[in-house]
């Protein structure tokens, strides 16, 4: 890409509380899968770049932790940190609520907003409306919450209006050059990709059988020509949790381990031979050096 001295590049935090699309509005974005995504509450839990490169600009979304107010272990105290953080290190944030719901847990997480950058209110989940005229008074309503840049109602499962968020945003970048090639859509490596997917299917398909407080390990991971060889671990908390997750006749942890091995193959565009265990370790999301050791904090 040739230099163009209008050119605007910038990070971009997107917050919320869990549950409200912020993952999904991440992958949208970025037009491919970089941040898992569930119905259960704390899904994402790291910081996740997502890029976006076009002629003009170049987005780097930042997808936090969904900012977690009801348990208080070590992990949840290391992520909420990660949520503050991010916000002091980015030159826009996007706080993401639901359409026509803003509550308490809303409200803790807007008490965090700066004042000194720009924050864009992103009015999620509009498909769900059956009524479009609610909007309106909702919009200003949420004025009087914030000295909000913009607001923008989008469908990020649709991909509605984020054409018209990237264009809301784009002005407040900074003029600078890209920071990364075009074609990289984020910045994490196959390996954290890799167990990232692992995580989100044993979610998917454990329901609410199994608590947030499970993690994966890669062991090893090896690439052999177009073939990348993974071994991964589940790290559960409890023996009966160890079970659930295996299943009758192991068929649960089957279904995970292929359903994560597809998503594998079609983000890293070649064959993946995907081999996965399940270990417990009693009270690891309470434990510094375990925490530290799985890349928390």
């Amino acid at each position: 890409m040739t230099a163009n001295l209008n050119y605007r590049t910038g990070y971009i935090a997107i917050i919320g509380r869990p549950n409200v699309g912020k993952s999904t509005l991440l992958n949208n974005l970025v037009g491919q899968k970089v941040s898992i995504t569930s119905k259960k509450a704390q899904t994402t839990r790291h910081c996740i770049n997502g890029i976006l490169t076009d002629e003009q600009s170049q987005f780097i979304f930042v997808d936090t932790p969904g900012f977690q107010t009801r348990h208080t272990n070590r992990l949840n105290s290391l992520m909420n940190r990660t949520v503050t953080q991010s916000m002091r290190d980015v030159d826009v944030v996007i706080f993401v609520i639901e359409a026509l719901h803003f509550d308490e847990r809303d409200r803790l997480v807007l008490k965090l907003l700066p004042i000194d950058r720009p924050v864009i209110l992103v009015i999620n989940k509009i498909d769900q409306l059956a009524d479009k005229s609610r909007l309106l008074p909702f919009l200003e309503k949420m004025a009087k919450e914030f000295a909000f840049a913009a607001m923008v109602p989008v469908s990020a499962q649709d991909r509605m209006q984020l054409p018209e968020l990237l264009s809301t945003i784009r002005p407040y970048l900074p003029e600078n050059q890209p920071l990364f090639n075009p074609d990289e859509a984020t910045d994490r490596s196959e390996r954290f990709i890799a167990a990232e997917l692992i995580r989100e299917k044993l979610f998917r398909l454990t329901g609410e059988e199994i608590p947030y407080s499970a993690s994966i390990t890669i062991d090893k991971f090896t690439t052999e020509g177009e073939l990348r060889k993974i071994h991964a671990c589940i790290i559960v908390d409890k023996a009966g949790h160890k079970a659930i997750i295996i299943g009758k006749d192991g068929e649960k942890l089957k279904a995970i381990a292929t359903q994560a091995r597809k998503d594998m193959e079609r983000v890293f565009g070649g064959k993946v031979y995907l081999e996965v265990w399940v270990k417990v370790k009693t009270g690891w999301a309470d434990n510094a050096q375990m925490l530290k050791s799985l890349g928390y904090g």
